[in-house]
């Protein structure tokens, strides 16, 4: 009987784990209508209706060159290792953020997808599912780093909302911290190596004796090995600069929004806040597709402490999904693209990897 139920377990939690993104999606679904429900939409309309189009191009240009920035710092990780240029980077990287931010799949989607596009430039496989996990350590670390910089500027903001809003940031930042210092360790420490042994054993009790077995030449662990070496600080301390300088500039989508929309009482630290605890806020909610009712509520929640209302926060939050659409509409065509073609690339190549 104990053993009958065990598979029922089992699969229950995978159908569970493959609906998170719908349940995520429902949810935020549900956050947005009650925003909508709950505001005047007049004002709303009218606060994005005052951005203008110069407004949604300034928009599109900062997260442009975000994404650009993201993508340098990416091919920084990779770079030395592997046969592929820094444009095939910057070009994955837009796709990443399009599947991420346009397609009902958690934040973390276009991520994986994007280490297997890499492939078709002729990287091993191991070598890129390495970047990725590298390059995503580096984003969420610089974003804790500026969230917690949002946080100590807001805790020298008046009123009991804001010192509340300050330490529970805080005090959230201390716990992913301790996230962000594991998921580096899972990376230097071999854990990965000793799953992946796992996985290939129970791999091989599905292997009938008289099949040949395939030797692990593609390892996880030695392309990680072979990122963080310690000849490579040069390339990772400019990789994390990188990522750094995308979340800073990441403000100015806020100030060009706000500034427009006409909210000029609003000074450089209060937009640098409002952008680090929203996208922080947003971050938190990776299971939501695109933040999807999540970034709404967090800048209705962190404007509200400088005065601004939830119709100009609201207008704020759909102005800098314009770019989501115009860049992320691209992406996925040049996706769907790289699929039609990946039988025309070179196979990859596992030169980079440590047994």
């Amino acid at each position: 009987m104990i053993g009958a139920r065990a598979p029922r377990t089992r699969r229950a939690a995978l159908a569970i784990l493959r609906r998170l993104p719908l349940i995520g999606t429902l949810i935020g679904l549900s956050l947005a209508v009650w925003l909508v429900a709950t505001n005047d939409l007049s004002a709303v309309a009218a606060a994005f209706g005052r951005i203008g189009l110069a407004g949604f191009a300034g928009v599109t240009l900062v997260r442009a060159l975000v994404v650009v920035l993201c993508g340098l710092a990416w091919a920084r990780t990779l770079d030395g290792l592997s046969p592929a240029p820094a444009s095939a980077c910057l070009i994955v990287r837009f796709v990443r953020e399009g599947i991420n931010v346009l397609l009902p799949v958690a934040s973390v989607g276009g991520d994986v997808l994007g280490a297997r596009l890499l492939t078709f430039w002729g990287v091993a496989g191991s070598l890129a599912a390495a970047s990725v996990l590298a390059d995503l350590l580096f984003q969420v670390g610089t974003l804790a780093l500026f969230a917690g910089l949002g946080a100590g500027l807001l805790s020298q903001v008046e009123g009991p909302a804001a010192a509340e809003l300050a330490h529970w940031t805080l005090r959230t930042l201390t716990v992913a911290g301790l996230i962000v210092v594991g998921f580096f360790a899972l990376q230097r420490t071999g854990i990965v190596r000793v799953v992946e042994d796992r996985v290939a054993a129970l791999g091989r009790r599905f292997v009938r004796e008289t099949e040949p077995r395939p030797e692990p030449t593609q390892r996880i662990q030695g392309a990680l090995d072979s990122v963080w070496e310690a000849g490579r600080r040069g390339h990772l301390a400019q990789s994390f600069a990188l990522h750094a300088l995308a979340w800073l500039l990441g403000t100015a989508e806020v100030a060009i929004v706000l500034t427009c929309i006409g909210v000029d009482d609003v000074g450089l630290s209060e937009v640098l806040v409002i952008e680090a605890l929203s996208q922080a806020i947003k971050a938190a909610a990776f299971l939501v597709p695109s933040g999807l009712g999540v970034q709404e509520g967090g800048l209705v929640l962190v404007c509200s402490l400088f005065g601004i209302d939830a119709g100009t926060a609201i207008a704020l939050s759909l102005a800098r999904r314009v770019p989501d659409v115009v860049l992320g509409l691209p992406a996925l065509l040049v996706w769907q693209n790289l699929e039609a073609r990946r039988t025309g690339v070179r196979p990859a190549t596992p030169t980079c990897d440590r047994p």
